[in-house]
């Protein structure tokens, strides 16, 4: 599923940058496929990084386009997607619910130190809030249990 600034501008921040978030579901057998994939798409993947990535308490790996100065972002996960459907360029596709996109910008926002940085995850949980349906209840007890409910507070307020 697409997350970061795809999923951002796809709730209701239209924004650019030079890199796409995706969220995978890979299990360790499946990498050396996901490897050549990746590699067919010319992107540039080193294999051992891709695993290492993978094995890792951190999970993201990023991977280069051998054409542009963008690059890939695969964060990799356990747990079920929390994805809605949609489309991008007219193909069926998922993004990360509001919700989960919100939250994982409100943890964001609970370690980021740069202030660029906070000030984008910030104006992206405002839009999203404000073009998006969005469960308050429901994401203000998530966001209890993670400790970041003042954040939220105090983008609402």
């Amino acid at each position: 599923m697409f997350t970061g600034a795809m999923a951002s501008s796809y709730y209701g921040r239209p924004r650019t940058t030079l890199d796409i978030d995706i969220v995978l579901t890979v299990e360790e057998k499946d990498l050396a496929r996901l490897a050549k994939a990746l590699t067919r798409a010319d992107l540039r993947v080193q294999t051992q990084r891709l695993r290492s990535a993978w094995s890792s308490d951190y999970r993201i790996f990023t991977c280069e386009d051998t054409n542009s100065p963008h690059t890939l972002d695969i964060i990799f996960t356990d747990r079920p997607l929390e994805r809605k459907a949609g489309r991008i360029l007219g193909l069926p596709t998922y993004y990360q619910t509001p919700e989960s996109l919100i939250l994982a910008k409100l943890r964001m926002l609970k370690v980021t130190i740069q202030s660029e940085r906070a000030a984008t995850d910030r104006e992206d949980i405002k839009a999203i809030l404000k073009a998006t349906r969005v469960n308050l209840n429901s994401l203000r007890k998530r966001t209890s249990s993670e400790h970041t409910s003042a954040i939220l507070d105090e983008l609402t307020s």
